[in-house]
């Protein structure tokens, strides 16, 4: 079991990556503290499977847009299980609109649940890791829009650009406490965000023919990924992006 009794956080863990990341961290061993901020009867029956499984896992409906919201997060974890050893933040929204379409609103909306919270919950994760003595891993979920322009979705690009950033340098600060800073970027995958592509035929074919692999992912091949990261098996890898696309970058220009 890679996360074998680690203490993981995962913020919009309750659907879609965030779900299959949770999952997949249970089943790896880890104690895992499930953010939330909609549809909690979700979270009760994720938890539900993840102790019939025998694991162990706790839900917070917490604001990660606010610091308040995120240290109620680490205190959870350190409450409930007496620690915490790695912080995922995989919390994100979009609002499909250009540079001339976005309302200062949106805009700030999305800045503050991509990239706000990973900046915030970075911080607070690299504290509690400093207080308690112990190396730690942040991952955060970004996208391989952080690298790859999506026209029609500016707001969103601008969050996951930042957050790049946010790994190469929080990964150099943090390096001599033996935290490991990290992104893991996917391409297209199927879940909720993707709705509206996956309903329309025509849409679907065309994001399938850009992708070499000829397919969108599944939330569960990125939660495996995100595991392995999160483990010693990636122990001497740090402020970088690991990008898990299908070849989508690749293969075409941007969509």
């Amino acid at each position: 079991m890679l996360l074998k009794e680690k203490t993981v956080i995962v913020t919009g863990g309750n659907s879609g990556i965030g779900e299959a990341i949770v999952i997949a961290a249970a089943a790896a061993g880890a104690n895992v503290v499930i953010d939330y901020v909609a549809h909690p009867e979700e979270t009760s029956s994720l938890i539900a499977r993840i102790e019939a499984a025998g694991g162990k896992a706790v839900g917070l409906d917490a604001d990660i847009s606010t610091v308040a919201g995120l240290q109620a997060l680490v205190q959870t974890a350190v409450e409930t299980f007496g620690g915490l050893d790695v912080f995922i933040n995989n919390a994100g929204i979009e609002t499909r609109t250009s540079v001339l379409e976005t309302s200062e609103e949106q805009y700030q909306k999305v800045l503050d649940i991509n990239l706000k919270s990973a900046f915030f919950g970075t911080q607070l994760a690299a504290k509690q890791f400093i207080a308690q003595g112990t190396a730690g891993v942040i991952l955060n979920i970004s996208s391989v829009h952080e690298d790859w322009p999506m026209p029609g979705n500016t707001a969103y690009c601008v969050a996951k650009g930042g957050m790049r950033m946010l790994t190469r340098t929080a990964g150099v600060e943090l390096g001599e406490h033996g935290i490991r800073v990290l992104n893991l970027c996917p391409g297209a995958v199927e879940t909720p965000i993707n709705a509206s592509t996956m309903a329309d035929p025509g849409k679907l074919k065309s994001l399938d023919a850009a992708i070499p692999l000829g397919r969108m992912a599944k939330p569960e091949e990125i939660a495996r990924m995100a595991v392995m990261l999160a483990s010693d098996t990636a122990a001497y890898l740090t402020s970088t992006s690991v990008f898990i696309d299908g070849g989508l970058m690749q293969g075409s220009v941007g969509l």
